[in-house]
């Protein structure tokens, strides 16, 4: 499975969010820390548990704002 992930850095903190996904998004001071949670948060709505392995690739972006594909393996059945 491959999804957008979207991090955008503002004068007080960073967010990252999955947009493909309600409530996928986190807010933090360091964009380390936001990205962590954005992370935890796409395990838990796709129900994924730690031994999946999720790549983080920088697709592009400008000074603010940043994307990713996320790229991991997902059982659909």
């Amino acid at each position: 499975m491959v999804l957008d992930f979207v991090v955008i850095k503002t004068d007080d903190g960073v967010t990252a969010e999955v947009p493909s996904i309600n409530g996928c998004e986190s807010w933090a001071h360091k964009e380390d820390e936001a990205i962590e949670k954005a992370l935890e948060l796409l395990r838990f709505y796709n129900n994924l548990d730690n031994s999946v392995e999720i790549k983080v690739d920088k697709a592009g972006g400008n000074k603010t704002k940043t994307i990713y594909k996320l790229v991991f393996d997902k059982d659909l059945s």
